[in-house]
């Protein structure tokens, strides 16, 4: 353990693909994090669209940097076991690609999870999302003892919708998000653990756990 006041910096998911080549999901160092506020500048989606109900990409320059530097450090020292958020930047090939977020409340009791991310508009459909999405749900199924998935997407966000679906999620009725200041309709998905064990799914390898387990209420595999 080379964090060991907070180990989550040394939680390290990697997986290997044919055509994308090498995927890594980890917690950015400080020195890292401009980075990614440059990814984001370059933009995320076309600006007459907005794919999150916090539309923090319409944000002045230096309004929006700040902010998210102050989320992610929020994510931090706001963390407990009955509230957390995983918040891990993507890297594709040794660059930086985007974030992808496994987030879960009352986990211990309700072992339910959720997701959000956002991509690079570089790396947008490439099967990106699709991995980094599968990645995150094989730390939660098969390591953390997740039972269920959740996530939610506007109707008008075709693409994270596909993701959805092309990675087993079930469709789970309709709700109603806040989309620049009004009402917008969203699709809700759900997926079990044995919809997750039903598909095919990428080989993720997981490292640093160990130190981890505390942090999220699980105990080790042999103590279950």
């Amino acid at each position: 353990m080379t964090h060991p006041l907070w180990p989550l910096y040394d939680l390290r998911l990697s997986t290997r693909d044919r055509k994308l080549g090498d995927l890594v999901l980890r917690m950015p160092e400080e020195a890292e994090l401009p980075a990614f506020v440059e990814l984001a500048s370059r933009g995320v989606h076309p600006p007459d669209e907005m794919p999150f109900s916090i539309p923090w990409t319409d944000m002045p320059s230096s309004q929006r940097e700040r902010s998210s530097y102050q989320f992610y450090r929020g994510t931090r020292a706001n963390w407990s076991i009955d509230s957390w958020t995983l918040t891990l930047g993507v890297w594709v090939d040794g660059e930086p690609a985007g974030f992808q977020d496994l987030r879960a409340q009352g986990f211990t009791t309700f072992r339910t999870v959720a997701t959000g991310s956002w991509l690079g508009q570089s790396f947008q459909g490439r099967g990106v999302g699709r991995l980094m999405r599968q990645m995150v749900l094989a730390l939660a199924f098969d390591h953390l003892g997740a039972e269920v998935a959740e996530t939610e997407a506007f109707l008008d966000n075709p693409a994270s919708n596909r993701v959805s679906l092309a990675v087993g999620y079930r469709p789970n009725g309709c709700t109603r998000l806040p989309k620049r200041g009004v009402s917008a309709e969203a699709q809700r998905f759900r997926m079990t653990r044995e919809d997750w064990r039903a598909r095919p799914r990428p080989v993720v390898t997981i490292e640093g756990l160990e130190g981890c387990r505390e942090l999220f209420g699980v105990e080790p595999p042999d103590a279950r």
